[in-house]
């Protein structure tokens, strides 16, 4: 097993495009097992860029719903758009009919349907006004804890007992691999969760904020791992869509609780 900086490493280069040089190491199960686990750390980085990038626009005269349109964008550049990519061909597979076979051929066909442009564009919108909204309120912590949360849904995604689809691919690398990390990173997600009341903007400790961001990643959580159980039923086991998929669908969710 790698060590935890070399999975880091192997995540952001893997999942980024960040300049960071290229890990020397094989490419291989162990090696996406320790990438997939170490995404949340992903997550925060590109939490901190959007969060960086949001102080700074808001010392200007943008709207702040413009300021959440560039935010989705940066994300989408910094990612190469693989998760959006993954989201759309994600709803064409489980708007389709047909047994697993045919969904994994309609995910797998590189065309977006009507289903994944009206789901992606659904999406995106929720991400960039809940961004902005964040932005107006000067939550900063709470831009990055939200993208950080969301890139949970992938370590769910790739947990024990849910197969690969396919033989080859991303969801080979990375599926039925994923097990303490959950555990870890859940139980870390409700520390940063505990951490939102001590930036509330108040002078006190927000009790009430805090539990609401516990409920949002108890939401999160339990959402992204019966969407990504529906996905690997529907597909015939987990794909490199259907994680990135539950990374979307996470971030989205997460920015709305937080917004309730």
């Amino acid at each position: 097993m790698p060590h935890p900086i070399r999975a880091a490493h192997v995540a952001v280069s893997w999942l980024t495009v960040f300049p960071v040089p290229q890990p020397r190491i094989a490419m291989d199960r162990i090696a996406g097992g320790a990438a997939i686990s170490a995404t949340p750390v992903v997550g925060m980085l590109l939490g901190i860029l959007c969060a960086a990038i949001a102080f700074g626009l808001d010392h200007t005269d943008l709207p702040t719903a413009l300021i959440g349109v560039l935010l989705v964008t940066v994300l989408a550049i910094a990612t190469r758009g693989m998760h959006l990519d993954g989201l759309a061909d994600t709803a064409d597979g489980l708007g389709c009919y047909g047994p697993p076979e045919r969904v994994a051929e309609v995910m797998r066909s590189g065309t977006v349907g009507p289903f994944g442009v009206a789901t992606l564009v659904a999406v995106m919108l929720v991400q960039a006004l809940g961004f902005g909204a964040l932005t107006d309120q000067h939550r900063w912590y709470d831009l990055v804890f939200v993208v950080a949360l969301g890139r949970l849904g992938a370590v769910i995604g790739a947990r024990r007992g849910l197969p690969p689809a396919h033989p080859t691919g991303f969801g080979a690398l990375v599926a039925n691999t994923q097990r303490v990390s959950i555990a870890v990173w859940a139980t870390l997600a409700a520390l940063g969760a505990f951490a939102t009341g001590f930036f509330s903007g108040t002078t006190a400790f927000d009790t009430h904020v805090a539990i609401q961001s516990l409920v949002v990643v108890v939401v999160v959580l339990g959402i992204t791992w019966g969407f990504t159980k529906h996905c690997a039923r529907r597909a015939g086991g987990v794909t490199g869509d259907s994680l990135g998929a539950a990374i979307e669908l996470g971030t989205a969710i997460a920015v709305v609780g937080l917004l309730l």
